[in-house]
């Protein structure tokens, strides 16, 4: 299966450029789980978008520190994008930046998270089965869009799974962090006790692969 990578994220500061970027991310993720999948990346805060999402097998949106409310021109145009592959039934995964911009798009609503910062690793639910998982966002899902069902749920956010029909899977969390990305991740972003805590029992991000490239065979069937 052919799954292009949406990369959303503006971060360009010099922690962000010792680590690998989004779209390396989540190659490796993917590879985890279906090594042999072809993938193409795409920096949407570049410019850079597919012309013919209907000619891949499944369009993956990554995280971002920017909100899906600011102005940029590139948010509008991924939004449109978003529109344009769910009318042409493109199998789509959102994650964080794309959880939320997915359900934007098609016509549910973002906001605050309720009180603070999420940050670190959380014990969050799938379809019943729990995980842990890689967090890290300041705003969530608030209302899904039509169609939308509530799949799992996190700390503080009611709404971190959802699904739109057969061909929509998002999560509020990071399946791409790695244990020792995310650990640098808190420090740099000097997290609170609680956060540096939840490290000490980390996400698995191999599980993880293998519930992202089920969903897109799945969606495919």
């Amino acid at each position: 299966m052919h799954i292009a990578i949406l990369v959303t994220n503006t971060d360009r500061s010099d922690f962000s450029a010792r680590h690998p970027r989004d779209g390396e991310k989540f190659t490796a993720l993917l590879a985890l789980a279906r090594p042999d999948w072809p993938v193409t990346v795409f920096d949407c805060t570049e410019g850079e978008f597919p012309e013919n999402p209907d000619a891949l097998d499944g369009l993956l949106l990554g995280g971002s520190p920017a909100s899906v409310h600011d102005p940029d021109p590139w948010i509008a145009r991924l939004l449109d994008l978003i529109r344009k592959a769910h009318a042409q039934g493109v199998p789509m995964l959102g994650a964080c930046f794309g959880h939320q911009a997915i359900a934007l798009a098609l016509g549910g609503a973002v906001g605050p998270n309720d009180g603070r910062f999420i940050l670190g690793v959380v014990e969050a639910t799938l379809d019943g089965r729990r995980l842990r998982i890689a967090a890290a966002h300041a705003e969530q899902v608030t209302r899904l869009p039509p169609g939308g069902v509530v799949r799992g749920a996190g700390p503080g956010c009611p709404a971190a799974f959802y699904s739109l029909g057969p061909r929509i899977l998002c999560t509020q969390y990071h399946p791409e962090m790695t244990p020792g990305f995310i650990a640098s991740l808190v420090d740099h972003l000097d997290g609170d006790g609680a956060a540096r805590a939840s490290l000490a029992d980390p996400s698995d991000p191999a599980r993880h692969a293998e519930w992202v490239a089920d969903f897109f065979e799945s969606a495919r069937r």
